[in-house]
């Protein structure tokens, strides 16, 4: 700019250096809007990319059977009064509108194959009536006689008395020859300690005269009657002179 006369004037150099210093500070102005654009476009195409979490699945709540582990009962054929049907009770409805967990099932599914059995959600066994016990499904003649082989073997290692016969007529007599028999209508039944498998033994029976060598399935055939004739033999002298409930 120069002065002439008095007057302000502003000369083409003036003139084009105030273009050039606006330009600058417009430049400076835009500059961090710019970058904000830059910076708004990478999030949200890295928001685009992002992988949606799993679902969540909940966990199996069911509880196991677990069979108690004294008694005083030794057997299962107790024709004495069976007692109440103690039936588990469904619980109440929500009445309220607020989230819940999915409710425990009334009755648990149990690992017991017992033909027939229902268990309540804690694990004891649901009694019945005598007249709803489920029919038995006897074995084969073959594997039955197989069974008693075995388990005569077994005994004869381990010192326990018996003869085929005593354990065959036995069998037949409490199980029909059904290893997965399961008395669910007897007093040892309401005390949830059922007698089970081909000579109906409960399960303290059997835990306590359990013969080495055999399964700890008490289902198991060949344990099953070992145990028996192992407990027949400490209270009756052996399974030939059992001829009934015992």
């Amino acid at each position: 700019m120069t002065a002439t006369n008095g007057t302000l004037r502003i000369t083409r150099k003036g003139t084009l250096a105030g273009i050039l210093a606006t330009g600058a500070a417009l430049t400076a102005t835009l500059a961090p809007h710019a970058s904000a654009d830059e910076t708004t476009q990478h999030v949200t195409k890295t928001a685009e990319q992002t992988v949606s979490p799993t679902a969540f699945t909940p966990t199996d709540r069911t509880q196991a059977h677990t069979a108690p582990t004294h008694s005083s009962d030794t057997h299962s054929n107790d024709n004495g009064d069976s007692g109440s049907n103690d039936s588990a009770k469904p619980d109440k409805p929500k009445t309220d509108d607020k989230p819940v967990d999915q409710a425990q099932p009334e009755r648990a599914p149990a690992e017991d194959p017992g033909r027939g059995a229902q268990f309540r959600a804690d694990g004891s066994v649901i009694p019945i009536p005598r007249e709803d016990q489920p029919k038995a499904k006897p074995a084969s003649a073959q594997d039955i006689d197989k069974w008693i082989k075995e388990a005569l073997d077994v005994m004869k290692d381990n010192g326990i008395p018996g003869s085929y016969e005593g354990i065959h007529r036995n069998l037949m007599r409490e199980s029909s020859g059904d290893p997965l028999t399961i008395n669910l209508w007897d007093t040892n039944a309401h005390k949830n300690i059922p007698s089970k498998g081909l000579l109906q033994v409960i399960e303290p029976t059997f835990e306590q005269y359990h013969v080495n060598g055999t399964s700890e399935n008490i289902y198991d055939p060949v344990a099953n009657i070992a145990a028996a004739s192992n407990y027949a033999a400490d209270r009756y002298g052996s399974m030939d002179n059992v001829n009934s409930a015992y």
